[in-house]
């Protein structure tokens, strides 16, 4: 990876992929276990932290661009997404990579532009429809 994840004092400042909003992104652990912290505004996201090493492998097998198609928890999200992916019952954790009940969403908003800084990822930076591939 060429970039690191910064930490609660030196979050990672990112953009979300029609680069509109700015966030922040930082590890941390919770339970034990390593969390992604994704701030958006006043909104804490905390995420499984095995969503960049899994999704990486996915895209890889992949092997083509696939489309974001970020979406609230509270709404479906498209079919043969990364949105859709990372909520799945077939995705290797069996469900959700969002940790926090009601802010479990946005998985294909917030995460793919952190795998694109980690140069695990390219992203496009269009203002709708946009798409991930593997490094």
């Amino acid at each position: 990876m060429k970039n690191k994840i910064g930490t609660k004092e030196a979050p990672t400042q990112l953009k979300t992929p029609p680069l509109t909003s700015e966030y922040t992104m930082h590890t941390d652990e919770k339970d034990g276990k390593p969390i992604l912290v994704c701030t958006v505004g006043k909104t804490v996201l905390h995420y499984n932290y095995r969503a960049l090493a899994d999704l990486h492998e996915m895209l890889k097998k992949h092997g083509d661009w696939m489309e974001l198609g970020s979406a609230d928890e509270q709404k479906p999200a498209k079919e043969g997404t990364v949105e859709a992916w990372g909520r799945s019952e077939s995705n290797p954790v069996g469900g959700w990579y969002g940790l926090k009940k009601g802010l479990r969403g946005r998985f294909g908003m917030y995460i793919p532009p952190l795998m694109e800084h980690l140069g695990l990822a390219e992203v496009t930076h269009d203002p709708k429809g946009n798409k991930m591939k593997a490094k």
